[in-house]
Formats: C-alpha cells, sequence, structure tokens
C-alpha cells in the first residue's frame, strides 16, 4: 500500500503522524510510505531521519495526498485540506466529528474512508488510541491550569501546592476517566486539594483506592458541581462520551458562582466541551475570560508537547496501521473488531451512531 504523511496545518500542531520508526516498519512489510518534506521537524525528526528509513520525501501536502492511497494524521483535515482527501482514500486520524458538522459533511462529499482513532474500541470498553493523548491532555492541564491561575493571566494569584502556613489550592475534576485520572495526580504531587467527580462509582472507587488521601470523590450531580465551583480555583473538564458531544455539566449562569479569576481547563473541548462557555482556541490564543473565569479551550493541547506525544501515539497507532496497510481497510476491520468501531464515515455513508444522532442524520449499518 502507498501511505502518506503529510505535514499537519492545524494551528501551532507539530506533531506528525508516524516517527521515523513506525515508517521503517511499514518499510519494512514491503509498503511505500510518502512524507512530507518538513512533516516530523517540530517533533524533532529531520527529512533525512525519514530518508534513512526507506521513505520518499514530497515537497507538497497536495501531493501526499494525490499519491496515497492511506493517508495517516494527528489532526482532522481542515478546510484547506477537504478537497485534497479523494474518493475511497483512507484517512486514520483524530477526527472527533460530532463537534464539527462542516467537517462531517466535508468528509461524506469526499466519500473517502474516515477511521477515526478516538473511536477503535477494545473488547472492555476501553479507547487504545486515545488513551496516551488523553494522558498527556490530562496532565497538561494542570500545568496550564497552575500558569494560568498566575495573577498576570488573570488567575485568582494562587500557587497549587501552597506554602507552609498557607493552604494549598483546590482543584475540581469533573470525569475519572484517563484525563481525570492524570490530572488529579499531576495535581495530588502539586500539594493541591482534588476533588473528583464521576458517575461511575467503579471509577471513584478504584481512585478512591490508588490516590492519597487530599484526593476526595463525589458522585457527580448538579448539585454537587454547584457546591464544588464556589470554592475550587482550577476546574478541569475531563468528560468524555465515545464519538459523541460531550455533556454541559457546567452552564453559562454557574460562571457567576464562581470566584472571580477561577480557571476552567476543558480537556473535552474536542468534543465540544462539558462547559457552556466553551469554544475551541489555539497555542497561539490559548485563554478567553467570561464573566471574570479563565478559559483555557485549545483542541490539541498534546501538540504543545510535540516529542513526547508523536512517540506515544505512534507506540499504540503503528499496529493498527500495518493492519489496514497488510490486509487493506475491509478485511482488516473484519477480523479485528476494535478496528471496525474506528470506521466513522465510508463512501459517503455515516457509519457511527453516535455521529448521526449529533447531527440528525442517518447512520448505515455496518454488518
Amino acid at each position: 500500500m502507498i501511505i502518506g504523511i503529510p505535514k499537519e496545518i492545524k494551528n501551532n500542531e507539530s506533531r506528525v503522524g508516524m516517527t521515523p520508526a513506525g515508517v521503517m516498519e511499514l518499510v519494512h512489510n514491503g509498503h511505500t510510505v510518502h512524507v512530507q518534506s518538513g512533516a516530523g521537524a517540530g517533533s524533532g525528526f529531520s527529512d533525512d531521519d525519514y530518508k534513512k528509513v526507506g521513505a520518499h520525501i514530497l515537497d507538497t501536502i497536495g501531493q501526499v495526498y494525490t499519491l496515497s492511497e492511506m493517508i495517516v494524521k494527528v489532526k482532522e483535515p481542515i478546510r484547506e485540506e477537504y478537497d485534497m482527501v479523494q474518493k475511497g482514500q483512507v484517512v486514520f486520524t483524530y477526527f472527533h466529528f460530532a463537534s464539527s458538522q462542516r467537517l462531517t459533511q466535508a468528509m461524506i462529499d469526499s466519500r473517502a474512508v474516515c477511521i477515526a482513532y478516538e473511536t477503535v474500541e477494545d473488547s472492555d470498553g476501553t479507547l487504545p488510541l486515545l488513551t496516551p493523548m488523553s494522558e498527556v491532555a490530562g496532565r497538561m492541564a494542570i500545568q496550564q491550569g497552575a500558569k494560568y491561575l498566575e495573577k498576570p493571566k488573570k488567575g485568582r494569584g494562587v500557587l497549587l501546592g501552597g506554602v507552609p502556613g498557607v493552604p494549598p489550592g483546590r482543584v475540581l475534576v469533573l470525569g475519572a476517566g484517563t484525563v481525570g485520572i492524570q490530572a488529579a495526580k499531576m495535581a495530588a504531587g502539586l500539594g493541591a486539594h482534588v476533588t473528583m467527580l464521576d458517575i461511575n462509582m467503579k471509577r471513584l472507587r478504584y481512585v478512591n483506592d490508588v490516590m492519597p488521601s487530599h484526593v476526595v470523590t463525589e458522585y457527580s450531580n448538579e448539585y454537587n458541581i454547584r457546591k464544588h465551583i464556589r470554592t475550587h480555583d482550577l476546574i478541569v473538564g475531563g468528560v468524555l462520551l465515545k464519538g459523541a458531544r460531550a455533556p454541559k455539566l457546567i452552564t453559562r449562569d454557574m460562571l457567576r458562582c464562581m470566584r472571580p479569576g477561577t480557571v476552567i481547563v476543558d480537556v473535552a473541548v474536542d468534543q465540544g466541551g462539558c462547559v457552556e462557555t466553551t469554544r475551541p482556541t489555539t497555542h497561539e490564543n490559548p485563554e478567553y475570560i467570561v464573566d471574570d473565569v479563565v478559559h483555557y479551550c485549545v483542541a490539541n493541547m498534546p501538540g504543545a508537547v510535540p516529542y513526547t506525544s508523536t512517540l506515544a501515539l505512534t507506540n499504540v497507532t503503528l499496529p493498527y496501521v500495518l493492519n489496514l496497510a497488510n490486509k487493506g481497510w475491509e478485511a482488516a476491520c473484519a477480523a479485528d473488531a476494535s478496528l471496525k468501531k474506528g470506521l466513522n464515515i465510508v463512501d459517503g455513508q455515516v457509519v457511527y451512531s453516535e455521529i448521526s444522532e449529533a447531527f440528525d442524520l442517518s447512520a448505515r449499518v455496518l454488518v
């Protein structure tokens, strides 16, 4: 198969879809790999690094799309790429369709085969291709939240860990999934007091077992959310509904209950956000303020640490890329139930029910 690795062109996105190590494996399996010149530079990989393992370096993104049967990316195609995607071409990347009707319609119109990293699902319900980026984003949420709590950033002026004689900051984590666990771990490590809310009691019991005593758990409901947002300095949104829009757990009217300078880091922004006032931002302009509450809602948070993120991503995507390349998408998905759940749009038809429900479309059922 001919596989293309284009340079990411989303704002301040420095990750790349495949490391040179991953390209070497593909070439050793008899596949042709086209890498756009400069695609790996942001992650610390030169064109020579790719050439040495057998990749062909192409000058433009258009050439990569035109000459490739499968595109392996990091982020969803943006508007400039829509017309480059070809009928029957496999596009394997993070899509998060439920948050963008424009993207969904563009991929329907392209009649490509869109396989989303974030909906590949193992039999135990875990999301193996989303997990590493959720781990990165969860940890980064605390780093960024701590920074934006500083007064020059319009935050409350709170040091999360406190100092002797001064209590630590308070962090509220919505969701006890991968993002929430990693955020709580980082916040607890800094010495902050952490409250974690979730509706899954098994997850809360797990948190209670593995986290230190200054991480406390409560059942998530509107009453408890309204109670805690009054007293917490940093709020991390880590809620996920597989392939669907995130629920709005914090509404606009709740912002008036928060203290001025409270910081919200909504990691769920890729799925529309779990805060009503969330809107996607970029690393170039990452934050905005509503009702004196600082919002950090960067839609590609792991892109700020591209070396770590690219290695972590290739570690988990490469086996699936090899499977798709060796067998073709139809045979690969027929043989692998986890990969089959990654199919979102095929030949102009939505095949993932959560996307159809988000935009009132009909979904074709794959048998």
